[in-house]
């Protein structure tokens, strides 16, 4: 049955109201000043509230600021005179359902109240219809029904249960750290540790000293014996973030641990076996580290095993509404509030370009939902960057192609210092292909 909370002063409204919700087969508990509707709210849940603006003590805007912050699910309808109509707008704003104006009849009451308690059912099937769509277009938290995460999804799941090395390659911000967890957690190694570091965040002596430990005395400030990453994700996984940063002279010690499967710590000259499942990071192109000599190839075969590749968000335009609502949910759940996105909102939201991809969006949620005092925020609630004319726009595929082609033919060129031969050997291409491909594109030198 449903429960309403009345909060009115006035004895024959509180009549009124009693009767018409009874008869319409709701349970209706009485309350005659705001602090005593407050109190009764604590004590038990209510589906509805319906309240005077204007009451001895805590007013009626006073109370719906109360119930959204303990309650936002619940329906609050105000009743106000019309002098107070102004405070009753600003009372939507703040999540109130709807206001109704003294006088009124029951029929207006009865009908408001079942258009709340219909919102609200919508409201619950349309969150129980978006959760199974996350559950059906999810994998370990990674969220995406576009056909590249779909294949990547089905890919996670055939690698995750063997030993195989991986190599994760995307921008930053596209979630690699998030696909590492999702292949450890999907293994039969998921009861050991997964060891995370950073290869960009350490120079070349300390992150040799953390993935392979040294012993006391090793080097200044060596005080005591050190267990290295590797020892640490015994049975385990280690993932390696921003392989690209790692100095040559680390490569070739990370090259000899996937070999021989054993580790000498710094400074000591005993062996120590690791059983290690290794995925790797990079959000650089590994092959152009090859062929400028500071990646080693023998390492590359090594990691690149079984390779994943993660699309920029703008690439997978159709994943950002579910990543909203994901990340709309959570945040909503921290600050207890209850937020949507109106449709001109949600269409500029999509067509933002996402450089930072999703840690881009997930932030850009996060700020929207902890700043905004209203439940449905529209394009001007924003940030600045939404509201202004976007300067991405959707290419075609010929036309990405053609940009890929000429970012890439220029970098090598670059590379090479203008030597066409050089370059099309890597490019692997003939040279007369390559001029070929520079007329067309525009490149000169």
């Amino acid at each position: 049955m449903i429960k309403c909370l009345v909060i009115e002063d006035d004895d024959l409204m509180q009549g009124m109201l009693k009767e018409a919700l009874s008869e319409n087969y709701i349970s209706v508990t009485l309350a005659e000043t705001g602090d005593q509707g407050w109190a009764l709210f604590q004590e038990e849940p209510f589906d509805l509230v319906i309240t005077d603006f204007k009451l001895p003590g805590m007013d009626g805007l006073t109370i719906l600021e109360h119930i959204k912050s303990k309650a936002p699910e619940t329906m609050v309808i105000l009743i106000t005179g019309y002098g107070t109509i102004e405070g009753a707008v600003k009372a939507m704003k703040l999540g109130a359902f709807d206001y109704l104006t003294k006088p009124f009849l029951s029929e207006e009451l009865i009908y408001l109240v079942q258009k709340a308690l219909e919102f609200q059912n919508l409201r619950e099937e349309n969150r129980r219809l978006k959760k199974e769509l996350l559950d059906h277009y999810a994998i370990e938290n990674i969220i995406g029904k576009s056909k590249p995460m779909q294949d990547i999804f089905r890919l996670i799941e055939v690698v995750a249960p063997t030993p195989t090395s991986v190599l994760i390659q995307g921008e930053s911000g596209t979630g690699k750290e998030r696909i590492a967890e999702a292949i450890h957690h999907l293994s039969d190694r998921k009861n050991k540790p997964l060891i995370k570091v950073s290869c960009a965040a350490l120079p070349e002596n300390l992150l040799e000293s953390e993935l392979f430990g040294h012993e006391k005395g090793a080097f200044t400030n060596a005080i005591q014996k050190k267990l290295g990453r590797f020892e640490m994700a015994h049975q385990g996984s280690i993932f390696l973030d921003d392989v690209d940063d790692m100095h040559p002279g680390v490569q070739m010690k990370l090259l000899r641990v996937l070999q021989e499967r054993e580790v000498v710590r710094v400074g000591g000259t005993e062996t120590i076996s690791v059983n290690v499942r290794l995925i790797a990071a990079t959000k650089k192109d590994l092959k152009l580290k090859i062929a400028d000599g500071s990646f080693r190839d023998d390492l590359y075969y090594r990691l690149n095993v079984v390779p994943i590749v993660l699309p920029p968000l703008k690439e997978r335009v159709e994943d950002i509404p579910l990543l909203i609502q994901y990340f709309t949910e959570k945040f909503c759940t921290r600050c207890t509030k209850t937020l949507s996105f109106t449709e001109s909102a949600m269409n500029a939201l999509l067509n933002y370009p996402w450089p930072g991809n999703i840690r881009e969006l997930e932030n850009t949620i996060e700020r929207i939902v902890t700043v905004s005092q209203k439940a449905r925020i529209d394009v001007s609630d924003l940030p600045e960057n939404f509201t202004s004319k976007p300067k991405w726009k959707p290419q075609s595929i010929k036309s990405a192609v053609a940009e890929i082609e000429l970012n890439h033919i220029q970098k090598v060129l670059k590379m090479t210092a203008g030597h066409k031969k050089k370059a099309a050997e890597i490019l692997g291409i003939t040279p007369k292909t390559l001029w070929v491909k520079m007329k067309e594109l525009g490149i000169t030198g």
